[in-house]
């Protein structure tokens, strides 16, 4: 049933995520057709490594605030309060460390 829920989460979620810079995000997995799983060890891992990202100026280069929140136990997610989660530079993060895939919102 947990996974169920996170599922249906991470694919509402994924309907909100439009914008260019983010403030949440996590790694997911695409097992089968339509269906995603949400995967907790690349979240942490992709989350320390964008934490540790200085690539340049711009506001996606680092994420100097970039933390793990968890929400009841059930879902593990990166955040950075002042907006420095790049959508393209997650899915890196996330895919080099396991993922097929990621969700920012």
């Amino acid at each position: 049933m947990k996974m169920k829920s996170i599922s249906l989460l991470v694919a509402a979620l994924a309907a909100g995520a439009f914008a260019d810079l983010h403030t949440q995000g996590v790694c997911i997995d695409t097992p089968g057709k339509g269906v995603e799983v949400y995967n907790r060890a690349a979240t942490e891992k992709a989350c320390g490594a964008y934490k540790n990202r200085n690539t340049g100026s711009k506001q996606w280069d680092q994420c100097p605030d970039c933390t793990i929140k968890n929400e009841k136990d059930l879902l593990y997610y990166c955040e950075s309060q002042g907006s420095h989660i790049g959508g393209d530079e997650l899915h890196y993060y996330c895919t080099q460390n396991g993922a097929g895939d990621s969700v920012a919102w």
